[in-house]
C-alpha cells in the first residue's frame, strides 16, 4: 500500500523583496495528526513563510501542496477555503461583539435576508465544544481573559473546517496554566487528524508539545528533525548558527577592560558641563564600586515570570537569551515603560518603581530601544533636535534649553562620538544606520545617566560602527556608569560584559562571569532544561 502524502508539502519556496532574499528555496512538511514547530530568530523567514502559505503575499517560486493537491491561495480568505487557517500573535477579534458573532463573522448564514443568529449561536457552540470548553457564546469577547480570547480565535479558525492550523506565537501572552490548557486542546486536535504548524520561541514548550522541529535562519531551511531526537544544545546552535566547541574565557574583567581601553587610546566621553550634577565627573576607584541596580523576583504577566539582576557602578552586565526570552520586556520594566506585577527593584539602595519613562529618566536611567527606526529616532527632526530631545523632556516645557545651549550640546556630542553628518541641522533620517544609533546614544549621554540600558545597540550597523559603539561602551564603564547590554550576538555579549544574566522562557536561569563566561556556557544555559 502506498504511503499517503503529507498534509502540507512545501518545496523550494522562495520570496524576494528587491535584493533581499526573505526565503530561499525553503522546504517543509507537516504530517496529518502532528504538531510541527517552526523556529528561528529575527529575520529567519518565519513570518514570510506564513504569509506565503496563507495568501497574504504571493511566492516568487516553489510549490505548495495541501493533502497532495497544488495549493496557491490568492488571499487569506482563499487559504481558509482550502483548509488553511491562521491564528496570529495579535488576536484579531472585535471586543464589543459576542463570542458567537466573532466566530462566524464574515461567514454568517442568512434567513429571509437577515443574519441567522440562532444558527450562528449553534455553530459557535459546536466550535467551542470541539475545544472542550464550557463558556457562554453570547458573552462579549472583550470581557474574556486573553487566554479565552486566544481559544475563541482558534475556534473561529476551526469553524471553516480547517485541515492545517497555523499558530503564530499563541502563548506569548499566556501564563503557565493557560498554556497548559492550550496544549491540551492542541493534543485533542492532533488526535482528530489536524495538522498544526506551531511558531514559537519557547524551548520548553516546543519539547513539551511538538512532534517535529524545523529551523529557519536568514531565510534558509537549516534542518528538520524529530523533537525527541533533537538535543536542546543542537537546536540552539542551529538557530544561532554557531556550532561551538570549548571557548576561551572573556578577554577582560572590569579593571582589565579599562586598562585595555586606555592602552588602545579610547577616549572617554567626559560629562557635559552645566547639564546635570547627578553623575560624578570622576571615574570611581576599582575598589569603590557599589551596587547600582538590584532586580529581585520581578514578574509581569505575559512577559516575565521571574527575573533577577544586579548591576554595579562601572560595570557592564549582559542579558542573553533567545528572542522571546524576556530580555526586552525586562528592559521596559526597568525603564518604567511597563509596570512590574511582583518583585522589587532598588536603585542606589533606594526603592525603585518607576511609573513611566519620565520617572526613570529623573532617576538617571536611560534606554536606547531595540528598534531605532520605530521607537528611537524622530526621522523628520534634525540631528540636533534628536540629540537634545531627552534632556529637554526631563527639564520640562518651562525650562527650555536656549538655542545656543542646544547647539553646544549637539556639536560636542557629534564630535565626541564621531557622528558623520553634513551638519547638525540635517534630518536624522539622512544618516546611515550606524550614525543614527550613535545619535541615539548621544541623546541619552546628554542627560548624564547613571544606568544606561542598551537594547540591541549594534543591530543593523556595519562592522566599523559596531567597533565604535563597543569602544564607547568601554568608555562609559571607565566613567563609572552602569550598563545593561542586551544583544542576540553572543560574541558581542561575551566580549563587552564582565557578567551575563541568561534568560530562558521569561525566567532568569543562570548568571555567568569570570572563566565560566564563554559563548558555549551561555548557549548551554539557554538550552539546558530545569
Amino acid at each position: 500500500m502506498s504511503q499517503s502524502p503529507p498534509l502540507l508539502q512545501v518545496s523550494s519556496l522562495s520570496k524576494r523583496y528587491g535584493r533581499l532574499v526573505a526565503l530561499g528555496a525553503v522546504d517543509l512538511e507537516v504530517a496529518r495528526g502532528s504538531i510541527h514547530a517552526l523556529m528561528g530568530e529575527n529575520g529567519a523567514g518565519k513570518s514570510t513563510l506564513i504569509k506565503c502559505l496563507t495568501g497574504a503575499v504571493r511566492r516568487d517560486a516553489g510549490e505548495v501542496r495541501l493533502a497532495g493537491r497544488a495549493c496557491d491561495p490568492a488571499s487569506p480568505r482563499d487559504a481558509e477555503s482550502l483548509g488553511i487557517s491562521t491564528v496570529f500573535q495579535e488576536i484579531n477579534l472585535i471586543p464589543h461583539m459576542s463570542i458567537a458573532e466573532n466566530i462566524t463573522l464574515g461567514r454568517e448564514s442568512f434567513r429571509f435576508g437577515l443574519i441567522d443568529r440562532k444558527g450562528a449561536t449553534q455553530r459557535a457552540k459546536v466550535a467551542i465544544a470541539r475545544l472542550g470548553l464550557a463558556i457562554e457564546v453570547t458573552r462579549e469577547v472583550g470581557s474574556c481573559s486573553i487566554a479565552v480570547q486566544q481559544l475563541v480565535a482558534i475556534a473561529r479558525a476551526l469553524d471553516v473546517r480547517a485541515r492545517l492550523l497555523i499558530l503564530d506565537e499563541p502563548t506569548s501572552s499566556l501564563d503557565r496554566a493557560e498554556t497548559a490548557q492550550l496544549f491540551d486542546i492542541l493534543r485533542r486536535l492532533k488526535a482528530e487528524g489536524l495538522g498544526v504548524l506551531f511558531v514559537t520561541h519557547f524551548l520548553d514548550q516546543v519539547y513539551e508539545v511538538s512532534d517535529q522541529i524545523t529551523v529557519l535562519r536568514d531565510g534558509q531551511h537549516v534542518t528538520t528533525r524529530a523533537t525527541n531526537q533533537f538535543p536542546r544544545f543542537e537546536l540552539v546552535s542551529a538557530m544561532l548558527g554557531r556550532a561551538l566547541g570549548p571557548t576561551s574565557s572573556p578577554e577582560r574583567t572590569e579593571r582589565a577592560c579599562r586598562e585595555s581601553s586606555q592602552a588602545a587610546g579610547v577616549c572617554s566621553v567626559a560629562p557635559l558641563s552645566n547639564v546635570s550634577s547627578s553623575t560624578p565627573t570622576q571615574s570611581p576607584s576599582p575598589d569603590n564600586y557599589r551596587e547600582l541596580l538590584t532586580v529581585r523576583a520581578v514578574s509581569r504577566p505575559g512577559s516575565i515570570e521571574r527575573a533577577d539582576l544586579t548591576i554595579a557602578t562601572g560595570q557592564a552586565v549582559g542579558l542573553a537569551g533567545l528572542l522571546g526570552s524576556g530580555r526586552t520586556e525586562l528592559a521596559k520594566v526597568i525603564f518604567g515603560m511597563e509596570p512590574a506585577d511582583a518583585g522589587s527593584m532598588f536603585l542606589d539602595g533606594a526603592t525603585y518603581a518607576p511609573r513611566s519613562p519620565r520617572d526613570a529618566i529623573a532617576r538617571g536611567v536611560a534606554l536606547t530601544p531595540e528598534s531605532r527606526k520605530t521607537d528611537g529616532i524622530v526621522p523628520n527632526l534634525s540631528v540636533r533636535a534628536n540629540i537634545v530631545l531627552a534632556l529637554q523632556a526631563r527639564r520640562g516645557v518651562w525650562r527650555s534649553l536656549s538655542a545656543r545651549r542646544r547647539e553646544e550640546i549637539a556639536s560636542e556630542l557629534i564630535e565626541k562620538l564621531g557622528i558623520k553628518a553634513a551638519g547638525a541641522d540635517v534630518p536624522i533620517s539622512s544618516l546611515s544606520g550606524g550614525n543614527q544609533q550613535k545619535a541615539l546614544l548621544a541623546r541619552w549621554l546628554a542627560t548624564e545617566p547613571r544606568l544606561f540600558i542598551l537594547d540591541e545597540p549594534t543591530r543593523g550597523v556595519d562592522v566599523g560602527a559596531k567597533q565604535e559603539i563597543e569602544r564607547l561602551i568601554a568608555s562609559l564603564i571607565e566613567r563609572g556608569m552602569g550598563v545593561l547590554f542586551i544583544s542576540s550576538e553572543l560574541p558581542e555579549v561575551v566580549r563587552t560584559c564582565s557578567r551575563v544574566s541568561v534568560l530562558r522562557d521569561r525566567r532568569t536561569v543562570a548568571e555567568l562571569s569570570g572563566d565560566s563566561l564563554t559563548e558555549e556556557r551561555v548557549m548551554e544555559a539557554i538550552a539546558t532544561h530545569g
